[in-house]
C-alpha cells in the first residue's frame, strides 16, 4: 500500500497549426490577408490561440480592414480580439482548441465525476479488468492525515483488501505458465471487486477550451468534491501559463475556486 502525494497533471498533447496551408488559403481570400498571418507569427501566440482567432476572423472575414465593408473596425491586438470572443460568447470558435490532459495517481472517485463532463471531451481510463492489482495506492487529504485514529484503520483496512488481491492471484493460479489471457482478464475482473473507488488509476482526458472552461468554473467551486477541486485548479494554472489569452478572464480568489468573468462562452 502506497500513501500518495497528490495527484499529478501533464500536458500531453495541445493544437499545431499548419502555417503553410493558413497561408495558402489566405492567399485564395486576398494576399492582404497574409497581414494578419505576419502578424500572429510574430507575436509569439500559442497555435492554440491562434487557431481560435483564425476561427472567429474567418467568420467575419475580418482579417484585415478592407476585406468585410460591413466590418469598420478590425482589431489588431490578439489579446484584445480573444477577449472580444469570450466577451461576446462565441463559445463555438473556441471549440477548435483541444488540449490533452493525463491525470495520474487520481482516484476512482475523481474520474466518476470527471466522465461526467461528455460534451467537447473524450476519455482514456486505466483500465482494472485488464490491469492487475499488486498494490492498492492512496491519496488522503490533509484533514484526514491530521487524524490518528482514522488513519490507523483506513490503512489496516487498505493492507487487508490488498492481501486479499495478492490472495485471489495465487488462489486463481494466474501466473502459472499457460494461463490463456482470457481467464486472467475474467479473474482480474472478478478481483477488481475488491478494491475500493479511492484506489489511484490514470486517465487520458482531451478537452476543447470551451469546455475545459467550463470544467475548471465547475469543478474548482468550493462545494466541489475535494481532489477534483485540488486537480482542476493545477488544471487552471497550466492552462493559464500555456494559453493567456484564451483564460484571461480567469482568475483564483482566496478559496482556490476559479471564477471567469463570462461564464457562458
Amino acid at each position: 500500500m502506497r500513501l500518495l502525494d497528490k495527484p499529478e497533471v501533464f500536458l500531453v498533447a495541445y493544437p499545431t497549426v499548419d502555417w503553410t496551408e493558413i497561408r495558402r488559403y489566405l492567399r485564395a481570400v486576398d494576399t492582404d490577408a497574409l497581414e494578419w498571418a505576419d502578424r500572429v507569427q510574430e507575436s509569439g501566440l500559442s497555435d492554440g490561440e491562434s487557431l481560435v482567432e483564425f476561427g472567429g476572423r474567418l467568420c467575419y472575414r475580418s482579417w484585415v480592414e478592407g476585406l468585410n465593408p460591413n466590418v469598420r473596425r478590425v482589431r489588431k491586438d490578439s489579446t484584445d480580439y480573444l477577449g472580444n470572443i469570450l466577451e461576446s460568447h462565441h463559445g463555438s470558435v473556441i471549440e477548435h482548441a483541444n488540449y490533452s490532459f493525463v491525470m495520474h495517481n487520481v482516484s476512482r472517485v475523481f474520474t466518476h465525476e470527471l466522465v461526467r463532463h461528455r460534451a467537447g471531451a473524450a476519455y482514456s481510463q486505466e483500465s482494472m479488468r485488464f490491469v492487475r492489482l499488486d498494490d492498492l495506492p492512496f491519496w488522503m487529504p490533509e484533514w484526514a492525515r491530521d487524524d490518528p485514529d482514522l488513519m490507523g484503520r483506513s490503512i489496516d483496512l487498505l493492507h487487508q483488501m490488498e492481501r486479499h488481491q495478492r490472495w485471489m492471484a495465487e488462489h486463481f493460479g494466474l501466473d502459472d505458465p499457460g494461463v490463456p489471457f482470457s481467464e486472467k482478464k475474467a479473474k482480474t475482473s472478478f478481483m477488481r471487486r475488491f478494491a475500493p473507488d479511492g484506489v489511484a488509476t490514470g486517465v487520458l482526458c482531451t478537452m476543447n477550451i470551451r469546455t475545459l472552461r467550463h470544467v475548471i468554473y465547475m469543478r474548482t467551486a468550493l462545494g466541489a468534491e475535494e481532489e477534483i477541486r485540488l486537480v482542476f485548479d493545477e488544471v487552471a494554472y497550466i492552462c493559464a501559463e500555456k494559453f493567456p489569452d484564451l483564460m484571461q478572464d480567469y482568475s483564483p480568489d482566496e478559496d482556490r475556486a476559479w471564477i471567469p468573468e463570462w461564464i457562458k462562452v
